[in-house]
């Protein structure tokens, strides 16, 4: 997705941190206790330098210094607590915004992915989430704390002497100005690199996977993905040094007009002491001033984190973007109609258009498969097979129509009752870069060591695994790289039987296999679907011969159906379809 993420109102970023509001008290009010030990020590030291000193009383003067200490020490602990819950929860509230957004996109339809980048999605949840934790720990709590201090340093300013709290308080406005000018910057600055920072995470993610990097060798073109990325890097870094530098030369300006405030004011006390009687006692300047250089620090980090909360405003923009995309496969809400179901799959009249599309995909499907029973699916290219094969476990729902199992509505079962139903093997087998073992369990965590070796078995797949170093522990590699076409599809249709669904979906399994390979894995298919029922949609046909039924796809509709042998003599798209793979040569395949 590439369109620019709309700006998030404020309040619907401090509902994040609504399930923490009895740990922001308590972080608040350890932000105003520091506060208020930050601000003792200028009325110590006026009390020094008026009483204590000039009338010589050092016990005073003992009991003034030790508060002094004191206070420091109290407040350095309360500091201490205070960035410790403050982070937890900016940490908890990350989170949360994580887990929301993979959650939320575990949800979405097939469709979705198949139109969006995956880097794209990755940069989402680790750029762009990544990029708001400094915001979200840090400058809730800087914001907090600086707007007490500043308070309560023009508290103290006012009741030390009120005009001189005027004079210094004069430029306010500016620093506003300031905040909201460089804010500005930054936002559009912001969304630039965030979307130069996606570009490159879709690079990394598709250039650097092994697919990836077999494509450029065997393509000689790894100079010119490196010149790529190395292009795409520049202007990201570029991107960078700009957002660092957006009005750097006024927030110095900035600097320079707050550190020239003790000036004024030993002009302006200058000016109120004309006539041989200073109107401001030593003491009292002194911790006016230092005063002011107490309000330096928390001025200019407000006005730093203003810019960084507009900053922000575009990443949580691009954060909910996520989190308000329609869910277009919702959950019923009622319990699951059955506990373990036969298997009885039944489409009714079933039409399928894609999104934009021009003309449905599929029309009119009827088709019932009893309990058991294997239905096999053949058809030119492009003739609906694989969408067709999507409807059963819901990967996409139907535009017009029904899919049912047992008699009930795909629609109506809870998505983990439709998973335990429906079991898949793809035509391209996706294995994690993990052991054998854990993608076997993938498909049931619980499962037992006993259990991997039953379905492994059925799969054909056991002595194989055995041959190996490290067995079952074996790591396969990113996308099962180290194992051949033959032995991941083995691995797939071990991982299906584990979870041992009644219905059984074989999309294309042995497409891309040698001759040899594909009778290994006939094998293990024929094993794996005995006692469910199997839909499986062919390529060779030679594997689905036996079928109870097979339907004939052309241009989305069934134009024959039938067995093997029915429709061998029918003498239409089927024969077809075996005369063409007859006359090719079994090398050539």
């Amino acid at each position: 997705m590439t369109t620019t993420a709309p700006d998030v109102p404020v309040r619907r970023i401090l509902r994040l941190f609504r399930p923490y509001g009895w740990s922001l008290v308590l972080v608040a009010g350890l932000v105003g206790l520091s506060s208020l030990f930050f601000l003792v020590n200028p009325f110590l030291i006026r009390e020094i330098l008026d009483v204590a000193l000039p009338e010589g009383r050092t016990g005073l003067l003992t009991v003034l210094a030790g508060c002094m200490l004191l206070a420091s020490v109290a407040n350095s602990s309360v500091v201490v607590w205070q960035t410790y819950l403050s982070t937890k929860v900016g940490e908890q509230v990350m989170h949360d915004l994580r887990a929301a957004v993979y959650g939320r996109l575990q949800r979405m339809p097939l469709a979705f992915f198949s139109r969006t980048r995956s880097g794209e999605v990755q940069s989402r949840i680790t750029n762009d989430i990544g990029d708001m934790q400094a915001t979200v720990t840090t400058t809730a709590t800087t914001l907090v704390s600086d707007v007490t201090v500043v308070v309560a340093t023009v508290i103290g300013m006012l009741v030390l002497d009120w005009r001189l709290t005027i004079v210094s308080l004069v430029m306010v406005p500016f620093f506003v100005w300031v905040g909201r000018r460089v804010g500005n910057q930054r936002r559009r600055i912001t969304r630039e690199r965030q979307r130069q920072a996606a570009a490159i995470s879709v690079i990394v993610q598709e250039s650097l996977s092994v697919s990836g990097v077999l494509l450029a060798r065997t393509m000689g073109r790894s100079r010119s993905l490196t010149d790529s990325f190395t292009a795409e890097s520049r202007v990201l870094s570029d991107l960078e040094i700009r957002s660092h530098m957006a009005g750097r030369w006024t927030q110095a300006t900035t600097w320079i007009v707050l550190a020239s405030m003790p000036a004024a004011t030993y002009w302006v006390a200058g000016l109120n002491g004309r006539g041989g009687q200073a109107a401001i006692s030593i003491g009292t300047l002194v911790a006016f001033t230092t005063l002011q250089q107490t309000l330096l620090r928390p001025a200019v980090s407000l006005v730093e984190v203003a810019v960084e909360v507009q900053t922000s405003l575009v990443l949580f923009g691009r954060i909910f973007e996520y989190l308000d995309l329609p869910v277009d496969l919702g959950e019923p809400t009622g319990p699951a109609p059955f506990a373990k179901p036969r298997g009885e799959l039944r489409l009714r009249q079933v039409s399928f258009t894609y999104p934009g599309a021009d003309r449905p995909t599929l029309s009119d499907i009827d088709v019932a498969v009893p309990a058991g029973h294997n239905l096999a699916i053949v058809g030119e290219t492009g003739s609906g097979k694989t969408t067709l094969s999507y409807l059963v476990p819901r990967l996409y729902d139907p535009t017009s129509g029904q899919v049912t199992i047992d008699g009930t509505d795909v629609r109506d079962l809870p998505a983990e009752t439709l998973a335990a139903a429906v079991g898949m093997v793809f035509q391209e087998t996706y294995l994690f870069h993990t052991s054998v073992a854990e993608n076997l369990r993938f498909a049931r965590p619980d499962a037992t060591d006993d259990e991997l070796v039953a379905a492994a078995k059925i799969a054909h797949i056991h002595d194989h695994l055995l041959s190996l170093p490290d067995g079952y522990n074996t790591v396969v590699g990113e996308r099962g790289f180290r194992f051949s076409g033959g032995e991941r599809q083995r691995l797939a249709i071990a991982r299906a039987v584990l979870r041992d669904p009644p219905i059984l979906v074989l999309d294309e399994a042995t497409s891309s296999l040698d001759n040899q390979t594909e009778e290994a894995v006939t094998r293990a298919i024929d094993a794996a679907s005995a006692g469910r029922t199997t839909i499986t949609i062919a390529h060779r046909l030679s594997t689905i011969r036996d079928a109870d039924e097979i339907i004939v796809l052309d241009a989305g509709t069934i134009v024959e159906r039938g067995t093997h042998a029915e429709l061998l003599e029918l003498g239409g798209h089927y024969a077809l379809l075996v005369s063409r793979e007859v006359e090719v040569p079994a090398d050539a395949r």
